[in-house]
C-alpha cells in the first residue's frame, strides 16, 4: 500500500512514517519546515519527502493520505485530495486502526514530561526483554529513533492532548485506548485550541473513561488539576506518585539534592536506589511514573531501576550540543513556564555556582499569543542572564514582560544578532541553555561556531 503523509516532519508524523515503513508499506510525504532530528531520521529510512503542499504530489495517486494536524482547508494538496475522493485519515486514527488495536497500549499523558517519561518506559521494557513498539515525540538516546513497530503485545505512546486533524477536533489521545495510562501533570496550555483549563480537563477525562477496569492509571499525587479531573469519575485502579515523604503509593528521596541518586519507595518502604546520569526533580517524577507503569506490564522494580541507570536521555531534552572555550551549550525543548523553571532548576543543581545564561524562543502557538507573558519572567528568574528572541510577529511586549528581571534580561529581534551578542558576552564556565520547540534558526550551531572562531583571543 502507498501511504502519503502530509506534515511528515513533525515528530508524531515522522513516527507514523517509520512505523508504516516497518510494516511493509511504501511511504512518501511532504512538509514545509524540515529540520533535524526528524529530517535525518526520515532520510535514513529512505522515505521520499516533497517540499511544500502542492497538488502535484498526489500523482501517482496514493492509496491513502495520512493528514497531520498542521494541515487546513485551502491548502492545495488538501483541496485536491478532497476533490479527487482519495481516502484519508488522521495519524492517530491510522495508528489506532492498523497498529494499536491488538496491543497492550501504555500511554503517557500530561502537559510536561511526556517525551522523557515515554522514553524511560520504552527503555525499561526493552531492557526487560519485551521489545516494545513505541511512538515518542523525540529521539531517545537508547534507541536513536522516535518510533518503531516492535513486537507484540506492548506499545508505548506519547499521548498528546493537541487536536487530531482539521476534520477531527478531538484530542489525539482519545484514539489510543490505553490499558496503562500515566497522568504526569495537567496545566493550561494550547490556548489556540482550548479556551480554559476546564476544557483541557474534560479532554483528559475522556481519556480516563477509556481505560478498562483491568487496566491501571498512574497519576501524579501532587497535581491538584489532575485530582479535580479524576474527581469527575474514575473506573480504573490507580497508583499515585510524588517526591518526598507524601502519602502516595510511590515516592522518591534524594540524599544529595540534585537527584543524580534517589531511593524508590512503595508505601514508605525502600525498594531500590537509582543512580543515573539524569538530573532535576522533574526527571525523578518521570522515573517514578515509568517504574510504576512498567511494573503494571510485569517488569520488577529492581529491573526498572537497573534500566534507568543506563538511560541516555532524549535529544533536545537538556542535550549537550557542544563545549567550546569553556562554555557548555545545551539544547532543550522547554516552552511552557513550568517546564522552563524546572529545566533551569535542574541545571542549577548540577552546575552549582556557574553562570547560567538562558535563551528562549517563544515559538509555540500559546507562547506567540502571549498567554504566559505574566509568569514568564518568574520562570526564567533562576538564570543569571536571560535572552528572549523577539521576531516582528511575536505580538506582545517581551521587553515589558521581562522587566521584573531588570538588567539581567535582554531581547533580540534576529537570530544572527542574538548569536553575535551571546558570543560576545559568554565567558569560560558559563552554561548556555537554549530553549525552543523548533530549530531556532540554527542558533546552537551559530553560537558554537562563533565561540570556536574566538578561541584564539584568550577568552
Amino acid at each position: 500500500m502507498h501511504i502519503h503523509i502530509l506534515g511528515i516532519c513533525g515528530t508524531f508524523m515522522a513516527g507514523i512514517a517509520a512505523i508504516a515503513k516497518a510494516a511493509g508499506h511504501r511511504v512518501t510525504g511532504s512538509d514545509r519546515n524540515v529540520y533535524p532530528p526528524m529530517s535525518t531520521q526520515l532520510a535514513a529510512l529512505g522515505i521520499e519527502i516533497v517540499q511544500g503542499y502542492e497538488a502535484a504530489q498526489l500523482e501517482p495517486r496514493p492509496d491513502v493520505v495520512v493528514v497531520g494536524n498542521v494541515m487546513s482547508r485551502g491548502v492545495p494538496v488538501i483541496e485536491a485530495m478532497l476533490d479527487r475522493g482519495i481516502p484519508y485519515e488522521s495519524g492517530p486514527e491510522w495508528l489506532s486502526r492498523t497498529v494499536l488495536a491488538d496491543r497492550w497500549v501504555l500511554a503517557v499523558s500530561g502537559t510536561h514530561g511526556k517525551t522523557t517519561t515515554s522514553s524511560m518506559l520504552a527503555w525499561i521494557l526493552e531492557y526487560a526483554g519485551l521489545s516494545p513498539g513505541f511512538l515518542i515525540g523525540g529521539v531517545p538516546g537508547n534507541f536513536d529513533t522516535s518510533a518503531r513497530l516492535g513486537a507484540t503485545p506492548f506499545f508505548v505512546i506519547e499521548a498528546d492532548e493537541y487536536d487530531t486533524a482539521f476534520f477531527d477536533k478531538r484530542a489525539k489521545f482519545v484514539h489510543y485506548r490505553p490499558r496503562t495510562l500515566v497522568l504526569a501533570n495537567l496545566e493550561f496550555d494550547h490556548a489556540d485550541i482550548y479556551p480554559d483549563l476546564a476544557s483541557i480537563q474534560r479532554q483528559f477525562h475522556h481519556l480516563v473513561r477509556m481505560v478498562p477496569g483491568s487496566g491501571r492509571i498512574i497519576a501524579n499525587a501532587a497535581d491538584q488539576n489532575l485530582a479535580t479531573m479524576l474527581a469527575m469519575g474514575c473506573w480504573t485502579p490507580r497508583e499515585d506518585f510524588t517526591r518526598g515523604d507524601g502519602e502516595a503509593q510511590w515516592s522518591a528521596r534524594s540524599p544529595d539534592g540534585d537527584y543524580a541518586q534517589f531511593e524508590v519507595r512503595e508505601r514508605g518502604k525502600v525498594l531500590t536506589t537509582v543512580e543515573w546520569s539524569q538530573f532535576g526533580a522533574h526527571n525523578v517524577d518521570n522515573a517514578l511514573a515509568a517504574i510504576a507503569a512498567a511494573r503494571h506490564a510485569g517488569v520488577p522494580v529492581p529491573v526498572a531501576a537497573n534500566a534507568l541507570r543506563e538511560f541516555k536521555g532524549i535529544r533536545r531534552r537538556m542535550e549537550l550540543r557542544g563545549e567550546i572555550a569553556g562554555v557548555r551549550v545545551f539544547d532543550d525543548f522547554a516552552h511552557h513556564p513550568t517546564a522552563i523553571a524546572t529545566t533551569i532548576d535542574g541545571l542549577r543543581r548540577r552546575a552549582g555556582s556557574s553562570r547560567i545564561v538562558a535563551v528562549l524562543e517563544p515559538r509555540s502557538n500559546t507562547m506567540k499569543m502571549g498567554v504566559h507573558r505574566e509568569t514568564l519572567a518568574a520562570s526564567l528568574a533562576g538564570a543569571d542572564e536571560v535572552w528572549v528572541y523577539t521576531p516582528p510577529d511575536l505580538g506582545w511586549d517581551a521587553a515589558g514582560a521581562m522587566a521584573p528581571l531588570g538588567a539581567r534580561a535582554h531581547c533580540s529581534a534576529t537570530v544572527d544578532s542574538l548569536a553575535e551578542q551571546l558570543v560576545s558576552r559568554l565567558r569560560r564556565g558559563d552554561q548556555l541553555l537554549i530553549m525552543s520547540n523548533g530549530g531556532f534558526g540554527g542558533l546552537h550551531d551559530k553560537v558554537l561556531a562563533g565561540l570556536g572562531a574566538r578561541t584564539g583571543d584568550g577568552r
